[in-house]
């Protein structure tokens, strides 16, 4: 694909050089600076001034001003000039002759220095003597397979080696010691120094000519095999891929990053970054081609002309221009060795923008992410593309000159939807991204509120995720953005972001009561309720759960039941919460509820509060429902589960209460509570007649109470049953039943005494086998036990006889080692360490443990 990267200007016409010579041609150039030096067919050297001129409108031209022109005084052709500027001499090939002229004057040096027997001469870029004052020439010497290489100074020359080459070399180029050689069938580098040399590939002579060129350090460029371009080292092997140029080049040149070829119509030029060809200017009978620092000059017989590079940044905005945007990277990045380093990261960053947005025009979106990142885009460009997006606070300035061509989306999309619908999903992603990044850094609000209109036009789910979360929405230009896309839920969060949580809760009340319409959450009355729950503002609580209430008792309580117990221990009274509930009955038995049975308050009015609207709610089912229902069974449980469990409520209160109903089991129960379980027993067992609930009575009640209590209960269960006065056939089943199932909490003695003698064995065998059972295991128990007791005694016995066996002698020298006293009667108490003290002394614990310590330290020290 072309690319404008030379222009072919004209230097020196032939007029300037010929006048009205028809057989004068140019056979040679070489530049130094703006010094131009002509070799021609008759033995003449022309020495020009070039000079540089470039137009108000950037165009470049030439003026060429000659200086002199010098006559060599052969009969042949000049047929290379190179200069040598540390030296100011010029050096000139003719008839196989190097002599050394001032470059200034052309007049030859003094001394007469010159090379004979020269074919064709090079320059060593690199050279290896270290010398600044002398240039290292490499001839193909007229003598058959030879190369030679010399030092030429000022006003001297001296040959410094020989080298003898397997074929006849035709072209010569040198880097160092090594020498890039085309022979008469192939190329090689031959080391001078060390003979090495290394073959490259094969050519035929007879039919192309050979090109070999120096292009950088241990680098050159060959004309290799079916029209490629061919790069090699030193080391033999190629770094990069060749290029394609014609069958019949004639010369080459370099030009970073360009390669130029020359064949016998036209000038070609290719890049040495991806090999593609990149433009072609039409060039007849041309015959030379060269670079000079830089500079690349192309002649005719009678014309000479530069091809003046394009300059880099040009011929890349070029490219973008033409949405070539992958050459026009690849370009980019070898420029880098041509543009200073600071200047060349602000170019490159500026050319990887563009790149993007072309590539963002094209829908190439992954593309286009890649290459703002790399760019480091301020991503208010990319959203000054979507209209109202940026808040209108905004002080952002689009890029000068600008990053692409579009006014704003609806240019870039043409209108079509479809395309824009793809383009804000990529917004919305590419935002999501880099919102939490470097890249969003200063100007955040810009980018948060920019997504949040996106996801609100777009319904987006993330919608919500993006206000419960840390973000930098403006609230001014979010808020009315919100509105104007009926967001209504989503506004409230963003009120409440921003500290305006009584705005929030207006917005989603009116949701709730149907003012406005947004049906975000269907259970926005459960969220309010929960939003209340963790807010910390009172008035807010107080002034919307009124609302909650109304709406639902059950739900609303938990505005108070639900909320975190530091703010309920600091910030509510339970009692002016209690007050407010009060014409919601429902929620003050949840709200009573969970003070007494989830915080576990122990405050008798809440206990008794509870208890006394369980039973008022009892009673008012009882009197609607004449079968028992669900929930005065649910009712039931619950209040004889709080008459149970608790030991704080009122009982005369409550019993006062439910005297003369037919809550009989709540009455056993608040008759237990007051130990008179005899009443409560004769309760369960004659007027419910419920033995299960008899037995299960004595089982509660005799909880952590110890085994006599318990025993004490199921005897008066007994005696419940067999004292009735009759005959009652299910009374004395039930008190069988329970001496058969709990033998165990009987006292086998008693209970002989109390059942009737025309009992028979058999009716009790369950129990008298367990009775049995249970007394030979006490007694074999309480053996073991008086066994265990008879071994220790036995024991303390033996240490006591082992502490008589020792004499301890008490004289009125010794002394108690608590007062140091002596003793005066002989009573005393003696510890196992043999300390002495006198016995109202060991009585103080404190002072006996101290002596104990300091009886031990005395030990230790002895």
């Amino acid at each position: 694909m072309s690319v404008k990267a030379f222009k072919l200007v004209s230097a020196v016409e032939r007029e300037m050089l010929m006048g009205d010579k028809a057989h004068i041609n140019i056979e040679c150039i070489e530049c130094c600076g703006k010094n131009l030096y002509i070799g021609t067919n008759d033995c003449f050297i022309y020495h020009f001034l070039l000079d540089e001129n470039i137009s108000t409108a950037g165009k470049v031209t030439f003026t060429a001003t000659k200086q002199l022109h010098k006559y060599l005084g052969f009969k042949k052709s000049v047929t290379e000039l190179k200069a040598a500027s540390a030296l100011t001499r010029l050096l000139v090939l003719c008839d196989n002759t190097i002599t050394l002229v001032n470059m200034m004057n052309l007049e030859p040096v003094p001394t007469g220095a010159r090379i004979k027997g020269a074919v064709t001469f090079t320059l060593n870029e690199n050279p290896v003597s270290g010398d600044p004052f002398c240039v290292e020439v490499c001839i193909i010497s007229v003598k058959r397979r030879t190369i030679q290489m010399f030092m030429v100074f000022e006003d001297r020359v001296q040959i410094v080696k020989e080298v003898f080459t397997p074929e006849q070399p035709y072209a010569v180029a040198v880097d160092g010691y090594y020498l890039c050689l085309a022979l008469t069938t192939q190329y090689i580098i031959l080391n001078y120094n060390t003979g090495i040399s290394q073959d490259l590939f094969p050519y035929c002579s007879d039919e192309k000519r050979p090109i070999v060129k120096r292009i950088g350090r241990q680098e050159f460029l060959l004309a290799g095999p079916g029209g490629l371009g061919m790069f090699a080292t030193v080391d033999g092997i190629s770094q990069r891929a060749p290029v394609h140029w014609s069958e019949n080049v004639i010369g080459a040149a370099l030009c970073f990053p360009y390669v130029v070829a020359l064949d016998d119509e036209f000038i070609t030029v290719h890049s040495m970054l991806d090999q593609q060809q990149k433009q072609t200017l039409p060039f007849k009978e041309g015959h030379i081609l060269q670079d000079f620092e830089g500079k690349v000059i192309v002649a005719t017989n009678n014309g000479v002309y530069i091809l003046v590079p394009l300059p880099l940044e040009k011929q890349i905005q070029d490219l973008l221009a033409s949405h070539r945007v992958e050459e026009a990277l690849v370009l980019a990045k070898g420029a880098r060795r041509n543009i200073p380093k600071e200047k060349f990261q602000v170019m490159y960053k500026r050319i990887l923008q563009q790149a993007g947005f072309i590539q963002f025009a094209q829908l190439q979106f992954l593309e286009a992410k890649e290459l703002f990142r790399s760019g480091q885009l301020d991503v208010r460009e990319l959203i000054s593309l979507y209209p109202f997006l940026l808040p209108t606070s905004s002080s952002f300035i689009r890029s000068h000159p600008p990053l692409h061509e579009y006014a704003d989306l609806n240019q870039l999309t043409q209108g079509d939807q479809e395309k824009m619908t793809k383009c804000k999903r990529f917004l919305m992603s590419y935002l999501n991204e880099v919102r939490s990044t470097d890249v969003a850094n200063g100007y955040k609000e810009d980018i948060d509120t920019a997504l949040l209109k996106l996801y609100a036009e777009a319904n987006h789910e993330s919608l919500l995720d993006l206000l419960v979360s840390e973000n930098f929405c403006l609230l001014t230009d979010s808020a009315a953005w919100l509105e104007k896309h009926k967001k209504y839920f989503a506004l409230g969060l963003l009120y409440h972001y921003n500290g305006q949580d009584a705005a929030a809760l207006q917005l989603w009340v009116k949701i709730v009561n149907g003012d406005i319409q947004d049906s975000t959450r269907s259970d926005l009355y459960e969220y309010i309720v929960d939003f209340l729950t963790f807010c910390s503002d009172q008035d807010l609580v107080w002034k919307y759960s009124e609302w909650a209430l109304q709406k639902n008792e059950e739900v609303g309580v938990q505005i108070f039941t639900k909320r975190p117990l530091e703010e309920q221990e600091k910030n509510i009274n339970p009692d002016d919460i209690i007050s407010r509930l009060n014409k919601y009955p429902k929620s003050l038995v949840k709200y009573l509820e969970h003070l007494v049975l989830e915080r576990r308050i122990e405050k008798e009015k809440y206990h008794t509060h509870l208890a006394v609207l369980y039973l008022e709610a009892i009673f008012q089912l009882k009197s609607v429902a004449t079968d028992n229902c669900t929930e005065t069974t649910e009712l039931l449980f619950k209040l004889r589960s709080l008459l149970q469990k608790s030991d704080l409520y009122r009982i005369h209160f409550i019993l006062d209460k439910i005297r003369g109903t037919d809550l009989h089991m709540e009455s056993a129960i608040l008759y237990g509570k007051l130990e008179e379980h005899e009443k409560a027993l004769h309760i369960l067992v004659h007027e419910l007649k419920d033995f299960h609930a008899a037995e299960e009575y004595c089982i509660w009640n005799s909880e952590n109470r110890g085994l006599q209590y318990r025993q004490r209960l199921f005897h008066m269960l007994l005696s419940v049953y067999l004292n009735t006065g009759t005959s009652d056939c299910a009374l004395v089943m039930a008190a069988v039943d329970l001496l058969n199932n709990h033998a165990a909490e009987f006292d086998a003695a008693l209970v002989l005494q109390l059942v009737p003698d025309n009992w028979s064995v058999q009716l009790l065998c369950p129990f008298l086998a367990g009775a049995v059972r249970q007394s030979i295991h006490t007694t074999r128990m309480t053996q073991i036990a008086l066994g265990l007791a008879q071994a220790e005694n036995l024991i303390y016995k033996h240490e006591k006889v082992k502490q008589k066996g020792t004499p301890i002698l008490l004289s009125d020298k010794k002394v108690c080692q608590v007062c140091q006293n002596p003793f005066c009667k002989p009573v005393f108490v003696r510890y196992p360490n043999g300390g002495m003290v006198h016995t109202h002394c060991a009585a103080n614990r404190h002072l006996n443990s101290n002596m104990i310590h300091r009886s031990s330290s005395s030990s230790n020290q002895t």
